[in-house]
């Protein structure tokens, strides 16, 4: 995949800025895009309109040179990086190393995210290098537009996704109850356990994740509560699974809510009404609409059945209390937002569509599908049954 780093090099003009610098792992997904490069240690990824250079370890430079999409790929030793070592200390010489490896690419002058390392940034300017931090978040902004093999990657992680939804929800549909709760093989199931039948799903189809949700009862009413302990029978259970493909490093994201047993007709109520408000968002969407538009359909559905939401109660705490949707790519959340403040979706962007209640006394209800904006509407990228009862 190559970027199109036009609205990068317009910046860069603006700012009257040589050049773009990153100093950081792969981890940051900035640093991954722009470098096409992953590395648990950071580095030096530099941008010009004329190219795309590293500054890489010696124990990077030959995996830098294949995998990478820079032009050019230097390493430490390449400006007698052990020599400096010696005489300012390894965080000296390597701003030593840095200096030079910008001066030998006739910079004079470098724009940095507003994260940039300030130790960096100090050594820099002490040796005559202007930097500046770039007003915006234009990197990320270009990130939110994904091309056509972006949008590939992040189905491929939704695959995934639902295949361990799946999973949780054979689980829940085979579960017995006894005095309340979920038994599952004679024992009683928990949070953890479904949690690492959603892991293990995962792992077997190239993804993984640091954390998901499954939550039931009050727990589930925290939009953010992880959930732990006995799964409660008769309450709904939030599932929000949120993988990573390992390979592409392109997130995945989704949300159902499942009850097994009887819903009370309260529960029954707010889930009919999420799913409404979840339609209402997809009849919403499209290109040249703002998110705050999709968000404002969600909460008209919301506010006319009589809940609260953010928007007609900042302070709420029981309702609507979070945006509709987020962007998704290699951050699991990203731009563009799909809130009071979101901005005009274009096609290329990748969304959740997320509505949902909270209520400690009726716990939590929400669904979640993930879309990318087209020319002339929208692409569901989520093939999930959405019902109450697993199945």
């Amino acid at each position: 995949m190559e970027p199109d780093l036009s609205t990068l090099a317009d910046a860069l003009e603006d700012a009257g800025a040589d050049g773009y610098l990153l100093d950081a792992d792969s981890g940051d997904s900035d640093q991954l895009y722009l470098s096409g490069f992953d590395a648990p240690d950071a580095f030096v990824t530099l941008y010009t309109p004329e190219e795309t250079a590293l500054l890489v370890s010696g124990l990077e430079y030959g995996r830098a040179k294949k995998e990478s999409r820079a032009d050019e790929v230097a390493r430490l030793a390449d400006y007698d990086y052990p020599e400096l070592v010696g005489e300012h200390g390894r965080a000296g010489a390597k701003n030593r190393v840095l200096a030079a490896f910008l001066a030998d690419r006739g910079v004079e002058s470098v724009a940095a995210p507003e994260r940039f390392p300030l130790g960096t940034a100090d050594a820099l300017r002490e040796q005559g290098v202007s930097v500046e931090v770039l007003d915006g978040d234009v990197l990320t902004e270009i990130r939110a537009v994904k091309t056509d093999e972006e949008v590939a990657h992040v189905r491929e992680a939704q695959e995934a996704n639902e295949a361990a939804m799946a999973a949780a929800e054979d689980l829940l549909a085979a579960a017995e109850i006894e005095d309340g709760l979920l038994y599952h093989d004679g024992e009683v199931l928990t949070s953890e356990r479904v949690t690492e039948e959603i892991e293990v799903t995962l792992l077997r189809h190239g993804c993984a994740l640091d954390e998901t949700i499954v939550a039931s009862g009050a727990d589930g009413a925290d939009p953010h509560d992880r959930g732990s302990g006995p799964l409660e029978a008769h309450e709904p259970i939030v599932i929000d699974i949120f993988p990573r493909n390992k390979a592409s490093k392109y997130n995945g994201d989704m949300t159902r809510t499942f009850v097994v047993g009887e819903p009370s007709e309260e529960v029954r109520r707010r889930w009919e009404d999420t799913h409404e408000a979840f339609e209402a968002a997809l009849d919403a969407l499209g290109p040249g609409v703002t998110g705050k538009a999709v968000h404002d359909a969600v909460c008209d559905v919301y506010e006319e059945k009589g809940y609260d939401t953010l928007r007609s109660d900042p302070s709420a705490e029981t309702g609507f209390i979070h945006s509709t949707g987020h962007g998704i790519g290699l951050d699991v959340h990203e731009l563009p937002r799909v809130s009071p403040d979101g901005g005009e979706l274009e096609p290329g962007h990748v969304v959740t569509i997320e509505p949902g209640l909270y209520d400690p006394e009726f716990g939590g209800v929400r669904i979640e599908d993930l879309v990318v904006v087209t020319e002339d509407g929208y692409e569901n990228l989520t093939d999930y049954p959405i019902r109450l009862r697993p199945e």
